[in-house]
């Protein structure tokens, strides 16, 4: 089983780093192989993603990613801006569904920007579209406006737009999830304004009569964000387009107690997937051993259970997690007072310890 491992730029380095660690210590026959990704392979070779580091992503089994992106390269044009490597690696692996659970442990519900009564056994599914809509649409640019409300002006321009296909393979997988859990859908549109998403909305519908056992209601994306503030536990998997999920994704991180306690995992429809944790870069704490490596950690358990069909494994790491959690092991993003504070190696160390089956200690 062949993981590509691309650790990018900022804390990358040190939560990829942890999650090698883990996947180590499991004693699978893993093929591991590193690469540069982002700000650090435009450094090294000139740009985010090096053909030599797509091919490997393109021949592995599953591709196990740190995050990219570093303020000293904002001045790069777009094309070669850290972040880009990560939407080449999308397209180019065909990488159209994101998983991104927002689950809360009973540990952390004190943790969570909301009451604890409304986190609590928090465990929703959002499945993001990933390689349409507005990202990825053309037309797209800069021009002078020839119309509106200030001709010849300098404008600049998205094109919002999807295909029956790629809303018909969301919302397949969507169901197909929902089967699994609680048989309940919740499909986020804008369809009251947006043509595009009056056609998802349609799409979905015609879907879901192939899924009589599920439920499916349909929710526009300003009372989605609302609801999940106000009553979160009332989803159960949420199915959206590339950018409403991208915010929302974002938004359900914080019930959580921190958004680098979320994993996510897109998937082809081989199964092929890119593991990584929801947060960014952080370039500002990059170097200082404090960031929380759990979400990549999760990551890399979801990477053991969808494309490398280790659901044991997976197991064994979720549980660990749980366990060093239960013991009070806290990154500074989740410390609360009665708790211990430590760092990205001393939680990757009790990680490891769990899984090994040795004494979760405190230094």
């Amino acid at each position: 089983m062949k993981i590509a491992v691309l650790p990018g730029d900022g804390i990358g380095t040190e939560i990829v780093a942890e999650a090698v660690r883990v996947l180590n210590v499991l004693e699978l026959p893993l093929e591991l192989e590193q690469a540069p990704v982002g700000g650090a392979a435009y450094a090294a070779l000139g740009h985010p993603l090096p053909e030599s580091t797509l091919k490997l992503a393109q021949a592995a089994d599953a591709v196990l990613f740190g995050a990219v992106g570093d303020w000293k390269y904002d001045t790069l044009e777009r094309s070669l801006r850290p972040e880009q490597a990560i939407l080449g690696l999308r397209k180019h692996l065909g990488l159209f569904a994101n998983f991104r659970p927002a689950i809360c442990y009973p540990q952390l519900t004190h943790a969570s920007s909301l009451k604890p009564e409304l986190v609590a056994g928090l465990d929703i599914l959002i499945i993001r579209e990933l390689t349409g809509d507005i990202y990825f649409g053309q037309p797209r640019g800069r021009r002078t406006a020839v119309d509106g409300h200030f001709p010849g002006a300098e404008e600049a321009f998205d094109t919002m737009r999807y295909s029956r296909p790629e809303i018909e393979r969301i919302a397949h997988v969507a169901f197909q999830a929902a089967r699994q859990r609680g048989k309940k859908v919740t499909s986020v549109d804008k369809a009251n304004v947006l043509e595009t998403f009056q056609f998802w909305k349609d799409v979905v519908t015609e879907v879901h009569a192939q899924y009589p056992d599920v439920a499916l209601e349909h929710m526009y994306v300003d009372n989605a964000a609302m609801q999940l503030v106000k009553a979160p536990k009332k989803f159960d998997v949420i199915v959206t387009g590339n950018m409403f999920g991208d915010i929302l994704s974002d938004e359900a991180s914080m019930l959580t107690g921190s958004i680098g306690m979320l994993p996510s995992a897109s998937l082809n429809a081989k199964n092929q997937g890119l593991y990584e944790p929801s947060h960014g870069s952080a370039p500002d704490i990059a170097g200082q051993g404090i960031a929380n490596p759990l979400a990549t950690i999760l990551s890399a358990a979801m990477m053991l259970r969808f494309s490398l069909q280790q659901p044991e494994a997976a197991d064994r790491v979720e549980n660990a997690v749980r366990a060093v959690l239960a013991a009070g092991y806290r990154t500074p993003d989740i410390w609360s007072e009665g708790t211990h504070k430590v760092g990205t190696r001393e939680m990757g160390d009790a990680v490891v310890a769990a899984i090994t089956g040795k004494t979760i200690t405190k230094s």
